[in-house]
């Protein structure tokens, strides 16, 4: 009769452990000195154990379907051809366009790409029947699925304008491209905008939601998957937890509309732990973010290259942060098991609590108007710039750490002779409808001020 190696050993219950942690802490207090608190008010315990597991999370990440997205900006089509078919030939699985002129000959950018069985996605900096249509027959001839990335609320959250139409607004324009396409997924939340501009993991989960509310509540018979582009920071579990959150959230309020309507999350490392000094680190942020982002369930990660902050798009910077997620993929085997995280009692509890305070806050906003009213009227704003205020006065004070920036810093590092891009906020005065919410790193104020006494 065959045993196990455990049933030579007697449970340890989780007072048991609760005792001998205490014992070992030398009368020093178990909540102040073991728990902490997160910036979503939620306390992290020193283990979580068994007898106090209450529920998991009901939610299937197919690790296994995941695929590595290269990012590419369409200006010169012929180097963008060029640089599609190579970035396929050295592991990408899919491309991300982004095309901010629909003038681009985006017929002549596709004929000649292996796109069969491809997934492939398009950032439009501007809406048009025209251009999604065209992309819909295109999708149709190459066998490839598409995802048209078309979000006006996301435009007016980022730019404090909407999308300039013909039409007498944007949703109009989107009702006569889900009228005028089959193929094609037309709709995507830009819940990176919220990572990076310095909102809680609550906050992200709730306003991404709240804002494809906005999209089912006008497209409430919609077939096609919503994308939601995701950016993902370095509190690892908590990251992890984030995206199950979000799949499991959307899947609740979708039912209410379409049972069978997925979410697909295309995942990006965030930008706001990123440094220009000590650049090197950053791939060490990224390497854990796109794990982070396989863990959790993405359906596509793009890398972000270590040197996207001050250097222009180049084929070094690419080529390393494509081959993070190859490493990742072919040689620490992350594609080989499905809801890697089912069962962790720490990412199960995790996922839950920061799905139950999302939920409420999403119901929240539901109850004060929605979230377009709020956004509207700057309360969307406000709150991220209060959670971005408490992370960077932990990051001025050194409680929130980024290696090489505001700890251990390298004093003989230089940085102005390198910069190809201009890697803080820019301010553009114009006139808009209402304030947009701005993207910032938590590094800036100090690199600019090393960058004048160089």
């Amino acid at each position: 009769m065959a045993t196990t190696l455990f049933d030579d050993f007697s449970p340890i219950s989780s007072k048991q452990w609760k005792q001998k942690i205490q014992f070992e802490l030398d009368g020093a207090d178990y909540n102040q000195t073991v728990i902490w608190n997160s910036p979503e008010d939620i306390q992290v315990k020193p283990f979580y154990h068994t007898d106090e597991f209450t529920k998991a999370a009901t939610v299937k990440t197919q690790v296994s379907d995941f695929k590595i997205c290269q990012n590419i900006f369409v200006y010169d089509i012929d180097k963008s051809i060029q640089r599609a078919i190579n970035t396929l030939e050295r592991g990408a699985e899919s491309l991300r366009f982004t095309i901010e002129d629909k003038t681009i000959d985006v017929q002549k950018l596709l004929e000649t790409l292996p796109l069969e069985n491809r997934i492939v996605y398009f950032n439009l900096n501007f809406i048009s029947i025209d251009f999604v249509k065209l992309l819909d027959q295109i999708s149709i001839q190459k066998k490839a699925t598409f995802y048209c990335n078309t979000d006006p609320i996301g435009q007016l959250a980022r730019e404090g304008n909407w999308f300039s139409t013909a039409d007498k607004n944007n949703f109009e324009t989107l009702e006569k491209i889900s009228k005028a396409t089959a193929n094609i997924s037309f709709l995507s939340i830009d819940s990176g905008l919220y990572q990076n501009a310095g909102a809680t993991i609550t906050q992200q989960i709730a306003y991404s939601l709240a804002h494809a509310n906005e999209y089912l509540n006008r497209f409430p018979n919609t077939l096609k998957p919503i994308v939601f582009e995701v950016s993902v920071g370095t509190n690892y579990f908590f990251e992890i937890a984030k995206l199950r959150a979000l799949r499991m959230l959307f899947k609740l309020i979708a039912a209410e509309y379409n049972p069978d309507l997925e979410c697909h999350l295309l995942v990006t490392p965030t930008k706001r732990n990123k440094t220009i000094y000590d650049y090197n680190v950053n791939m060490l942020r990224t390497t854990t973010e796109c794990m982070s982002a396989i863990l959790g369930g993405a359906d596509a990660v793009a890398n972000l290259p270590y040197d996207s902050l001050y250097h222009k798009d180049n084929e070094f910077g690419d080529r390393i942060a494509r081959n993070q997620l190859l490493v990742l993929k072919h040689e620490s085997y992350f594609d080989k098991v499905d809801n890697p995280a089912d069962g962790s009692y720490y990412i199960e509890s995790l996922t839950m609590q920061l799905a139950e305070k999302s939920l409420t806050l999403f119901k929240d906003i539901e109850a004060n108007g929605g979230f377009l009213k709020l956004l509207n009227d700057g309360t969307i704003k406000k709150k991220i710039q209060e959670s971005a205020a408490k992370e960077q006065e932990l990051f001025d004070s050194k409680k929130e750490i980024l290696l090489g920036t505001n700890k251990h810093p390298n004093k003989e590092d230089k940085m102005k002779h390198d910069l190809e891009l201009f890697p803080f906020v820019k301010i553009k005065p114009r006139k808009t409808l209402i304030t947009p919410i701005i993207e910032k790193r938590l590094a800036e104020k100090l690199e600019q001020e090393r960058l004048e006494l160089e």
